[in-house]
């Protein structure tokens, strides 16, 4: 129980954020993210002309909370303006464009150049000033995350909202035709199918992946073969290597922290293969075929679209403030480490419960929290999760604006942004029943295997092949991990959460969105996961 008042950080009214946040966040994190989330919001609004001037973040004891800041009304005419322009010249493009040639790349070659030091063979005032490299990154990145925002949403909204209008088709049928537009967001890469052919071709390796070695001992054996496969699991680490595994705080794990996890989860990929089957084609001519006639080249062109845009969604994260709070983490950790053997720190762990002046003047050999204050930071924030916190601060909230009223571009990317919105936050409300819990049909098919119950990323060694996660929610972090897993249950999170894409793209079961499913559902038990009802029933 959490006895701390919980006030509204400021006028409106101000919604939880469990969906991207189900636990409480760092210090670093409170006092880092706002600023660079609240600037890409703001830009991304007023790109696309939408009627928002955008959208604030803050940390009450821990716990993330959100409120939308109104337009100015001077503002309003260049906004519909700018909102006909969207449409007309589909400026999504433009974006995707900037990513692809520009942002992301460049993104790429900074957190390579940073993840090259090693921290642990730096000075003091050395780690210091690579702790500043590394928080400056990150705070870039999480602008840059959030400046793409509006290309990742809108045309899927748009196609929701169409395809709704026209033909009724539920918006679970309507994101199936996404499957297989988002590679990455069941963790393909070109290293990594590199390094899938390297082992088909190599007998002596695959011995060496599948031996009872201790993890950490066969990675190492296998980068230093000196041959095909070295080279191509060195290039694979390190594109991931320094990628958390989930979340988006410097409280989650990078995958190299984790190498039993990482080395199953490639073993795993390499048996099964990279190719994923998929019936995509056949959902969309179905779903065409509902469409009225009259409508099915406007069909045709807003799905081309949605499936155009769909990768950026994930790809935004996993390539740009992923994979740099990584990297700021294991910085932060080394430190950590470097205090521990000085015992200023109880345990390297405490350490990203600093804020970061209190990082850089601990490790200065200045003042600070003591290790006994960071470790009741360290047990408060891993003891707690956003359950615990209301759901709303300050005045309930009201409807949005029936944008009917507005001119014909402003209401279709107003009603195309409230729909994905909707479709990222919102979970079931359907009843459960006493061993069949109701959610979200994410992602289509039927599983039966074990539940793990998994509370954070430090339980991430529990997940063994063909088990059921079961957890409050994901990030698109988390597709490193899902060659183990049979099927994903969530707490948080609607058909366009992470978890969703995540499953979707992977071809497993998934149901999101449940709300009670880690209370209700215990660690081993066998289930029954059907992500085509949205149901999930507790066998025994």
């Amino acid at each position: 129980m959490i006895n701390q008042p919980f006030e509204p950080p400021g006028p409106g009214t101000w919604e939880l954020d469990p969906v991207h946040f189900p636990r409480p966040v760092t210090r670093y994190w409170a006092e880092m993210h706002p600023e660079p989330f609240q600037l890409g919001v703001a830009e991304f609004s007023r790109h696309y002309g939408m009627l928002i001037g955008g959208m604030q973040m803050a940390y009450v004891n821990g716990f993330a909370y959100r409120a939308l800041a109104p337009v100015s009304e001077d503002e309003i005419p260049e906004r519909f303006q700018r909102a006909e322009a969207v449409f007309a010249q589909k400026l999504w493009r433009d974006q995707l464009r900037e990513w692809d040639e520009d942002a992301k790349p460049a993104a790429i070659k900074t957190h390579r150049r940073l993840q090259s030091v090693d921290p642990d063979s730096l000075s003091d005032t050395d780690l210091v000033a690579y702790l500043g490299r590394c928080r400056d990154h990150h705070s870039q990145m999480i602008y840059q995350h959030m400046r793409f925002t509006g290309a990742a949403m809108i045309c899927v909204g748009d196609l929701l909202v169409h395809v709704g209008d026209w033909a009724g088709v539920p918006p679970s049928e309507v994101l199936g035709m996404m499957r297989g537009a988002a590679p990455v967001s069941a963790g393909a890469s070109e290293e990594l199918a590199g390094l899938i052919r390297a082992f088909e071709r190599d007998p002596a390796a695959r011995e060496i992946l599948e031996s009872e070695s201790e993890p950490e001992v066969a990675l190492d054996k296998l980068r230093s073969l000196g041959n095909d496969v070295s080279t191509e699991l060195n290039e694979y680490l390190d594109l991931v290597g320094c990628r958390l595994l989930d979340g988006f705080d410097i409280s989650g794990r990078y995958a190299l922290e984790l190498p039993d996890a990482l080395l199953r989860a490639i073993r795993t990929t390499v048996e099964k293969g990279s190719a994923v089957a998929s019936d995509v084609d056949s959902q969309i001519a179905g779903i065409r075929q509902q469409v009225p006639e009259e409508h099915r080249a406007e069909f045709d062109d807003l799905l081309g679209e949605a499936r155009l845009m769909y990768r950026i969604r994930d790809e935004r994260g996993v390539f740009s403030d992923i994979w740099a709070s990584g990297i700021m983490r294991r910085a932060v950790v080394a430190a950590g480490r470097r205090l521990a053997r000085t015992g200023r720190v109880a345990d390297p762990e405490h350490f990203v419960d600093a804020g970061f002046d209190e990082m850089t003047s601990i490790l200065s050999g200045s003042a600070g929290p003591s290790a006994d204050e960071l470790a009741e930071r360290f047990d408060y924030r891993t003891s707690h999760t956003a359950k615990e916190a209301p759901p709303v601060l300050g005045p309930p909230p009201t409807q949005p604006p029936d944008p009917s009223g507005l001119p014909v571009a402003p209401a279709r990317l107003m009603r195309a942004i409230g729909v994905a919105l909707g479709e990222l936050f919102g979970s079931s409300e359907a009843e459960h029943e006493e061993a069949l819990l109701r959610g979200l049909a994410a992602s289509g098919g039927v599983y039966q295997g074990p539940a793990r119950r998994i509370s954070g990323p430090t339980e991430f060694d529990r997940i063994v092949q063909g088990d059921v996660l079961v957890t409050e929610s994901t990030t698109e972090a988390f597709n490193i991990l899902l060659p183990l897993l049979g099927a994903i249950v969530t707490d948080s999170g609607g058909l366009l959460s992470h978890s969703a894409i995540v499953a979707r793209e992977y071809g497993i079961p998934g149901v999101v969105g449940t709300r009670t499913a880690t209370d209700l559902i215990p660690d081993g038990a066998t289930v029954r996961v059907d992500g085509d009802a949205g149901e999930v029933t507790i066998l025994k």
